[in-house]
């Protein structure tokens, strides 16, 4: 009979370490991937048609690049309502446009107001990007984590 308790007791200690090892190697994957660095986000929101605020909005993402590093950062500019004519092949700051997606930066054109403008992808800068509604954009990377700019 002590053999057979001396084995219950071995075996419930044995279950016990395995219930309490299976958290523990949990909690340190989600330790190691918690001290990964996570990248900085910014989005920006340009829905002015003055080539200054553009100009403006470029420079403070290619400051953030710069700054904290363009490998370490993902940058976002959501245009919209008058911006999105900065957008189009023959705008202002085109040039500057393409620059800054050449550099990493992700450029969104709204298509409910390219819709309402009648402006089509054909007129537009061929390196920009769309998002059905810019406003749903910039509210889903708020709520991704993203510091939200409006120069």
């Amino acid at each position: 009979m002590n053999t057979l308790n001396t084995l219950r007791r071995s075996f419930a200690a044995t279950i016990a370490c395995v219930a309490l090892a299976v958290p523990l190697s949990s909690i340190a994957a989600e330790d190691k991937a918690a001290q990964k660095p996570q990248k900085e986000r910014v989005v920006i929101q340009v829905s002015d048609a003055d080539p200054q605020k553009w100009n403006l909005a470029l420079n403070n993402a290619k400051n953030v690049q710069v700054d904290l590093g363009a490998d370490k950062t993902e940058v976002e500019i959501v245009a919209y309502g008058p911006g999105i004519g900065m957008l189009k092949a023959d705008a202002i700051v085109a040039n500057r446009v393409e620059d800054a997606v050449a550099s990493g930066v992700k450029v969104v054109a709204c298509e409910n107001t390219m819709k309402s403008l009648k402006i089509s992808r054909d007129d537009m800068n061929r390196k920009v990007e769309y998002v059905a509604a810019g406003v749903v954009e910039l509210m889903r990377r708020q709520q991704q984590g993203y510091a939200y700019i409006r120069p």
